[in-house]
């Protein structure tokens, strides 16, 4: 199985034939590789409903049939869309044909702004976990550090976590430190930092505050093999 980092929070999870994209913020990310005429996934998982990570999900969905697999209220959003989407909450899992997918609590906002000084309410935000090939991966999606990333750890061994370290909207490097050796995964990549101003930090001091081996900062385009 090959995962790989885009910039941001994109990560795209190569597995048995399936491209399942998580995230996928392509159009007006100015740190990604992927082109959204080159990109051909077979499901995308969205952790939640801000434009920087629901981004090109409609358009690729529609274009290459894919499964789009959100919250309850994010997925019936998007099927108002013309987009086949499967619906969860925090806390559920379903065994799909590539492997396993449960969403899991994230302390975030929500909501997609309309141009009408209006923000659509669309369900809570969450984190992932897909489980492909006897191997766990944990997307933490935008969130705050908080205890439970412990039981998240505890119950479900993770192989490869992706957390947010950008600070201002999501955890900063100290708490994401402090999330990984909660979570105890074998490894850990930072994402989410470097895109816009306010979330500009050094990712290589991240991996440094870990436990030796345990970080690896992925360069846009990277990949790790599990």
């Amino acid at each position: 199985m090959k995962v790989s980092f885009h910039g941001h929070s994109v990560v795209k999870i190569e597995s048995q034939g399936k491209t399942i994209l998580i995230d996928p913020f392509i159009t007006g990310n100015g740190l990604t590789d992927l082109k959204v005429e080159d990109v051909k996934p077979d499901v995308i998982i969205v952790t939640h409903g801000h434009g920087d990570h629901l981004g090109d999900t409609v358009e690729l969905a529609k274009k290459h049939d894919a499964l789009v697999i959100a919250n309850f209220e994010l997925a019936t959003y998007l099927s108002w869309q013309g987009v086949n989407t499967h619906g969860m909450s925090i806390g559920g899992a379903y065994q799909f044909d590539f492997g396993k997918v449960k969403l899991t609590p994230a302390f975030h906002g929500t909501g997609l702004e309309t141009g009408n000084n209006e923000i659509i309410y669309l369900g809570m935000p969450a984190g992932v976990l897909v489980t492909i090939e006897d191997k766990t991966i944990y997307h933490a999606g935008d969130t705050g550090l908080f205890s439970d990333m412990k039981l998240i750890g505890d119950r479900h061994p993770i192989d490869l976590a992706f957390l947010p370290i950008g600070d201002n909207f999501t955890m900063g490097p100290e708490d994401a430190a402090y999330a990984a050796s909660l979570l105890s995964a074998k490894k850990v990549v930072p994402i989410h930092y470097n895109t816009f101003p306010p979330i500009k930090q050094d990712p290589h001091k991240f991996v440094d505050m870990l436990k030796p081996g345990v970080g690896q900062v992925l360069e846009v385009g990277e990949s790790i093999q599990l």
